[in-house]
């Protein structure tokens, strides 16, 4: 992997030059990770004009799952308190007679940059912007092969669980047993808090998991994910609990699986993000739901589980082959509950069979 950290730090070092900057200073820990291959606790990396360095603080000493690429070198801070590793970057730049730096000012608090101008006055801060976050929207098939591992992971874990006796079990109880057993089948982690939701609760996005009791006839719906040295992905399913759904849980359920369907055979190379998002938001739209969607039917995920492209109504841009994200339409009925389908898929072209679907668990309405 060492050639690769290699190429994407010589992708961002020709575009800094072409800004005009000697040198660059990045801080936000998933571009860390991208570029070096980990992200110790408050490491940077300095890209500099003579070397390019891993700057870390003590903290960075403790045992870690991660090791950087072996073409860098790693610099520990000393002391107890160690100071800040962006600070010494910039000095270390400097040293290294750069005459200017690009930071990724999106990231620094107004403090922290100060204290870069202060250390290394000669050096002129130029803005890095979303440079690194623009080399990781489109993923390598290393990448890919991490979130296809966690997505599997994702299904394996919510399979599981809906072969287990829910009624009567809180909300809470279960989210915490899917992230268990995320761990339990060799995630490094949840990708993010799992929500789930039950009865008036259900697909109700972002929706925190409360002490509410399973009950007969709810709606179920779940939004989990795992993390997978480092890659996420996300799963979204809705369930009806206990009994045949009733005949207006059937007709929401095939709004919104017709809605994701149309989302997900929009997801083609070239085309524009704001038009993958229409294609579900017009389905909903044509039923009558035009209030209370969510902002955006979709987001690409990866190091982060929410990054670019925005599959929103606002988006800019199109999409690229191996791009992953997600497609996640739903609906709420307050007072009722609602539905949530969510899959993560890579953009592919038609000739190798169009998007990949990352996660398989069926989406046909089960009563469990």
């Amino acid at each position: 992997m060492s050639e690769v950290y290699a190429a994407r730090r010589t992708r961002l070092r020709e575009y800094c030059n072409a800004g005009g900057s000697a040198a660059a200073l990045v801080s936000r820990p998933a571009n860390v990770r991208y570029l070096a291959g980990a992200a110790p606790h408050g490491a940077v990396l300095l890209l500099g004009k003579t070397e390019d360095l891993l700057v870390c603080g003590p903290s960075a000493d403790r045992p870690s799952q991660e090791r950087p690429d072996e073409a860098l070198r790693v610099q520990t801070l000393p002391g107890a308190a160690g100071g800040d590793p962006a600070v010494a970057a910039a000095d270390l730049a400097q040293g290294q007679g750069a005459d200017s730096l690009a930071v990724e000012e999106h990231h620094l608090t107004v403090a922290r940059h100060r204290a870069l101008g202060s250390v290394a006055p000669r050096l002129r801060l130029a803005g890095l912007g979303g440079a690194v976050e623009q080399l990781r929207v489109v993923k390598d098939e290393e990448e890919i092969s991490c979130m296809r591992i966690g997505a599997e992971i994702a299904d394996q874990a919510l399979g599981e669980l809906l072969e287990s006796i829910l009624v009567g079990r809180t909300e809470r109880h279960l989210a915490l047993e899917l992230e268990r057993r995320l761990v339990d089948h060799g995630a490094d982690g949840p990708a993010f808090p799992t929500s789930v939701a039950t009865g008036p609760n259900a697909g109700r996005p972002g929706h925190r998991p409360t002490d509410r009791r399973v009950e007969e006839g709810d709606f179920l719906s779940v939004c989990l994910g795992a993390t997978y040295r480092g890659y996420r992905c996300e799963i979204g399913r809705t369930f009806v609990i206990g009994t045949a759904p009733a005949d207006w849980q059937i007709e929401l359920y095939d709004l919104v699986f017709a809605a994701q369907r149309a989302g997900r055979e929009s997801l083609v190379p070239g085309a524009a993000c704001r038009d993958v998002d229409r294609a579900a938001r017009q389905v909903l739209d044509s039923a009558g739901y035009t209030e209370g969607l969510t902002a955006l039917t979709g987001h690409g995920v990866g190091l982060e589980i929410d990054e670019d492209p925005q599959l929103s109504p606002a988006a800019m841009g199109k999409l690229d082959a191996c791009v992953p994200v997600t497609v996640e339409p739903g609906v709420h009925l307050p007072g009722r509950g609602g539905v949530r389908i969510d899959d993560t898929l890579v953009v592919r072209p038609e000739a190798d069979g169009g998007p990949e679907l990352l996660t398989i668990t069926t989406k046909e309405l089960l009563a469990l």
